[in-house]
């Protein structure tokens, strides 16, 4: 749903005469080192090794149920996230034996890491040199607060390496939501009734916890690049640390809620886990149902129907594992071309964080009220107010990136207050939209809410 170039972090726009025509001619693209590779495969690894740790340790002691769903949930998130680097890569319709294989032994990643290692120093050593293939990029970019167009000259090598930088992205949210979050929510509700943290288990749980932050965080930079694909986007270390405090406040209240409540209610509160993950689940594909439109062939021009039924499924629970936990800063639509709706959409935000504003204190009133007292030797009331406090700051945080710190705010046709407001459709819009100053192009790609 996004390129798979790299564009260079600032465009050179030292010439005056540039300004002054429609297209501005960017500087040449700089590759980086691939940090964000090489901590994917750290984080990964970890918490692969630590994940396999526990489940040896578990079944030493005898405790088979335990073992059970620890090695359930490293298999399920670890073949996940082998046929996501597959299906990015394109594997199947290569001759590529030794990848196939790292692949199969779960070690993916791993070679992938590698290959793009050694892209990066072929790049580095050969920099300055001009690559004999190079394509074109333009997007646009907000300088002084005017829309201008900016071209790029982009080289197949740092392609291939803006790939691989995709591929690990996707990767991580794979990763995150499909391995890390089952897995650290049940390793606390272990904790949690057995009244005890070993030192696996506790590394165990923060490769987990740090796995969901960076997962939490990349979908919401993943979401920015999808609904503004032709805009140059660049995010400061403030963005960063802004969004990481609301996404970490966010996911592990969360989190801690879940399994209180579960063990509060033990068996009992699985018919509402579920019922809640359904749901979510679901109601992209009522939509899709309801709206009477066709399966969408654009996902892989070699898929047959049942291959994109499989990708969309694959989609979908990703989208509820996102949502079970989080905001996933998206909202899923299966009719539209683009699979996802690129409107800001404060309707959908608001309604999330109202119903699961909602479900967490009707979860911590359960504890508070029926929790059993050898669970914790902590005051019930301070733990369920501290839960609540955590979730309506990382709320504030969230409102506090999108009406300050957004990359492209001054795109928006209403902010946050307007909507908080409730009076964005009878007495700002003309004033909004004249104080922005946007460009007819602008104005015609944003919705209105």
């Amino acid at each position: 749903m996004d390129r798979v170039y790299e564009i260079p972090e600032e465009p050179n726009v030292a010439t005056v005469s540039a300004l002054e025509e429609d297209v501005i001619r960017g500087s040449n693209p700089r590759f980086t080192f691939p940090f964000g590779i090489l901590f994917s495969t750290f984080l990964y690894c970890g918490e692969a090794a630590s994940a396999l740790y526990m489940v040896r340790i578990y079944r030493k002691n005898s405790e088979t149920y335990w073992m059970t769903y620890t090695f359930s949930f490293f298999m399920f998130s670890s073949i996940m996230v082998q046929l996501t680097l597959i299906f990015v890569h394109r594997d199947l319709a290569k001759d590529r034996p030794l990848s196939l294989f790292m692949h199969l032994i779960l070690l993916g990643p791993v070679i992938r890491c590698l290959e793009a290692m050694i892209k990066y120093l072929t790049l580095w050593k050969k920099e300055g040199q001009e690559e004999p293939y190079v394509s074109l990029i333009r997007k646009k970019m907000l300088i002084d607060g005017q829309e201008v167009l900016i071209e790029w000259e982009v080289g197949h090598s740092i392609r291939t390496l803006a790939m691989h930088r995709n591929a690990y992205k996707r990767m991580s949210q794979i990763q995150a939501f499909l391995g890390s979050v089952p897995q650290l929510t049940y390793q606390l509700y272990v904790t949690l009734i057995s009244s005890e943290v070993p030192l696996g288990r506790a590394v165990l749980m923060v490769f987990s916890l740090i796995s969901v932050t960076y997962g939490a965080t990349l979908c919401n930079m993943l979401a920015i690049q999808i609904k503004y694909d032709d805009y140059k986007i660049r995010l400061g270390p403030l963005e960063v640390l802004c969004i990481t405090i609301w996404r970490t406040l966010e996911i592990t209240s969360r989190l801690v809620i879940l399994v209180l409540f579960s063990a509060t209610l033990k068996m009992k509160a699985v018919p509402f886990l579920v019922l809640n993950f359904l749901i979510i689940l679901f109601e992209p594909w009522v939509k899709f149902w309801r709206s009477g439109a066709q399966m969408p062939n654009n996902i892989e021009k070699n898929f047959s129907q049942v291959g994109t039924l499989v990708v969309l499924i694959s989609i979908t629970v990703l989208y509820a594992g996102i949502n079970f936990s989080c905001w996933s800063a998206l909202q899923l639509r299966l009719a539209d071309r683009d699979l996802v709706d690129k409107g800001q959409n404060w309707g959908h935000m608001g309604l999330h964080y109202s119903v699961r504003l909602v479900e967490n204190v009707i979860m911590v009133l359960v504890f508070k009220f029926f929790g059993v007292k050898v669970l914790l030797n902590y005051c019930h009331s301070l733990i369920a107010l501290q839960l609540i406090i955590a979730y309506l700051i990382s709320i504030g945080f969230m409102l506090l990136f999108f009406q300050y710190l957004h990359p492209l705010r001054s795109l928006f046709t209403h902010n946050v207050v307007d909507y908080l407001h409730c009076v964005c459709c009878h007495r700002h819009p003309r004033g909004r939209i004249e104080n922005s100053e946007l460009s007819p192009e602008a104005e015609a790609t944003q919705s209105i809410v």
